[in-house]
């Protein structure tokens, strides 16, 4: 996977991708302070929300996996997806962002 790829698919869209670099130029002659890039960073990135077992189900069954081939993308125990989907867990830290990335982007995104 291209260093580029995996830069895009942390934000919303190419373009918020495509405006976050040219900030970040702009951060880095000067133009633009760190407090700032650091908010407009946070502006830019996919939004991590609280997650049902319902949407986690609705966002393996759009990817068309199995929670067994769910688990290995995300990186967890198969029994931690069930658990989430039966809403015994709720996923936190980095698992809810790569499902957040999966929700808006899709499985390639993290593929």
């Amino acid at each position: 996977m291209s260093a580029k790829k995996t830069n895009a698919s942390r934000y919303r869209s190419r373009l918020s991708a495509a405006i976050h670099e040219t900030a970040a130029g702009l951060q880095r002659i000067g133009l633009i302070d760190k407090a700032t890039m650091r908010e407009f960073d946070a502006s830019c990135l996919t939004a991590v929300e609280p997650l049902s077992a319902k949407e986690i189900v609705a966002i393996r069954k759009r990817a068309g996996v199995s929670q067994g081939v769910f688990a290995h993308y995300l990186n967890v125990k198969p029994k931690l997806v069930s658990e989430w989907e039966r809403g015994e867990k709720r996923p936190s830290g980095p698992s809810l962002k790569l499902l957040s990335i999966v929700k808006s982007r899709g499985l390639d995104a993290i593929a």
